[in-house]
């Protein structure tokens, strides 16, 4: 990338606080940016009262994003410097109300004959929406009407000239797949990621803008309901990597989302904040509109609150955010040393224990290998998990985000019923014939539904504390809350490590702490259908690595079999 079209705006958190654009500065076409401008601006907004143009109500910020989306477009060359775009803004600061205008006047400025724009919407009824809207805009302007055809059966415009289409589609429709789209719009991209073969549609959308330079892929969303994942994780963090400076890509990336010290103070409660996310403040936003929000979230609870915070402030939700989430997970991600392996941990450790948590075929199998270091003495937790296949029909919520931990070599989908007992066998196997678990007590489960799993082991030798052997039961409930409790703290004194692991900051982040009486307690039926079971795990390992053990070594039995005396 030449310097002139560096899309990075590494000064974004000093312009949101003062409210400038988010938008660097580029070398515009400006013949092209005054075009789009003055069509764009001309456009009716069919569904406010008086149907104004759109220059007399849009919010500055779009207007910037307008000028440079036909602002880069070489119209000698007929190719456009800036490609893709990603803009992340927070609920009722119309920007699906801005977007079908925006694609409308890319169909007018167009130059390719028969050419194809899709403006894409998570649903059929939203898609209904966004095709009214923009039928609307037309039918508001004689001239318009007479340019473009609607086709209302088939929710497309047609340019009555040259061919070129403006199509409205749901993104659970099979069209998507092959599209020979010029340009795209995909409005929420966090519900749409959540569709099936996400990963694929967007290949395909990307791969329509190979064979033209003039293509473009816009994409629109409010944060999601849920910690991101799928898609929507990959292509928020790429935008914001872009945004940073940290990434060379042609993408404009918009972000209106808050510094990070502001939601480690818990600042976007403040009402006065609110401005700094919300472009359209005190316009299509209203203040008191929010105000009266937040006050019904809070009677309602949490949950009620972070699904405000996550739609209206655009506050991610994740390991910070929640009044009812585990205090770990404060001090998770700081304690995370991405060079810890199974292979290190047992190679730096002097003593293993681990933990095992996991329910029926709804459910993952969570192992935690937790080693205390030979040299420093701090406690290091490595993880994995298993479910079965069912789990991704069952809990489709959570579907995407299994399927990217499996990516990353975190989770196993079982293709047999007892990969998950073989798989968590195999790895007790491997540490207690290294001679790093404790003769008694260093094997945790929940002693719940384990027949199999305590079975599986005492086949290879590894039996149960009744036999003489380091498989244990841990209480759990309100008896795990010394390890919840306990962990809390060497997270917070830097004497507890872990592998920075994907799938233990979507468990931390799941987990749910309720006090009761003077305990404090994480379980499943707290957290949901959220999953914790190698977080529970960890528990289970932390609780007998408290024991302070010591290694039983290796057994010169396993090496070399029973000698007989006759």
């Amino acid at each position: 990338m030449t310097a002139d079209w560096n899309t990075a705006c590494p000064d974004w958190e000093k312009r949101i606080v003062a409210g400038e654009p988010l938008v660097p500065d580029l070398p515009l076409y400006s013949d092209q940016a005054a075009k789009g401008l003055r069509i764009f601006k001309r456009l009716r907004v069919p569904d406010m009262i008086g149907t104004p143009r759109l220059g007399e109500v849009c919010g500055p910020w779009f207007l910037k994003i307008v000028e440079v989306l036909f602002g880069c477009y070489d119209i000698e060359t007929h190719s456009r410097a800036i490609q893709e775009y990603f803009l992340l803004v927070p609920k009722k600061n119309s920007k699906s109300s801005y977007g079908g205008p925006l694609m409308l006047t890319a169909a007018i400025m167009n130059q390719r004959p028969e050419a194809e724009f899709n403006f894409i919407a998570p649903t059929k009824n939203i898609a209904g929406i966004a095709y009214k809207q923009a039928m609307g805009t037309i039918k508001k302007d004689p001239a318009l009407d007479a340019l473009f055809q609607c086709r209302d059966h088939v929710k497309t415009i047609e340019h009555r000239t040259n061919g070129t289409k403006l199509q409205i589609l749901a993104a659970d429709t099979n069209i998507v797949t092959g599209s020979k789209a010029v340009g795209t719009m995909i409005d929420e991209t966090h519900v749409f990621a959540e569709k099936a073969k996400a990963e694929d549609i967007f290949l395909e959308l990307r791969g329509a803008m190979t064979s033209k330079s003039d293509g473009f892929l816009i994409q629109t969303s409010t944060q999601s309901k849920k910690p991101p994942t799928g898609v929507f994780k990959q292509e928020l963090q790429t935008a914001r990597d872009v945004r940073d400076g940290e990434l060379d890509e042609r993408v404009l990336a918009v972000l209106y989302e808050y510094p990070g010290d502001y939601v480690e103070r818990d600042a976007w409660k403040d009402p006065a904040t609110w401005h700094i996310v919300n472009p359209n403040y005190n316009k299509s936003v209203n203040g008191d509109f929010l105000k009266r929000q937040m006050r019904k979230a809070e009677r309602k609870g949490t949950d009620a609150i972070i699904l405000f915070a996550s739609q209206h402030l655009n506050v991610e939700i994740g390991l910070r955010l929640g009044n009812d989430r585990w205090r770990g997970a404060d001090y998770w991600l700081t304690a995370a040393d991405p060079t810890l392996t199974l292979d290190t941990l047992i190679e730096r450790s002097e003593v293993v224990t681990i933990g095992i948590d996991g329910g029926g075929n709804d459910d993952l199998v969570g192992l935690a290998v937790l080693g205390r270091c030979k040299e420093t003495k701090h406690w290091m937790l490595w993880n994995y998990a298993w479910c079965q296949p069912g789990v991704l029909e069952i809990r489709k919520e959570i579907a995407p985000k299994l399927l990217e931990l499996k990516d990353l070599g975190q989770l196993t989908i079982c293709k047999n019923p007892t990969d998950d007992i073989q798989g968590v066998a195999d790895i007790v196997e491997r540490v207690f014939d290294e001679g790093l678990l404790p003769e008694k007590y260093g094997v945790g489960f929940d002693p719940i539904g384990v027949s199999a799993m305590v079975d599986e082991l005492s086949e290879r030798g590894i039996e149960n504390a009744e036999n003489g052997g380091p498989v244990g039961a841990v209480a759990q409930g309100y008896r795990l809350a010394g390890a919840i409790w306990g962990m809390e703290r060497k997270l917070s004194d830097g004497t507890f490590i872990h592998a920075g692991q994907e799938l233990m900051n979507f468990c931390v982040g799941n987990a749910k702490a309720e006090r009761r009486g003077n305990a404090i307690i994480i379980d499943k039926q707290i957290s949901g259908t959220a999953k914790i079971d190698p977080l529970i795990a960890s528990f289970n390992a932390f609780k007998y690595m408290e024991r302070n053990p010591e290694a039983a070594g290796k057994s010169v039995y396993r090496e070399r079999g029973l000698l007989m005396v006759g």
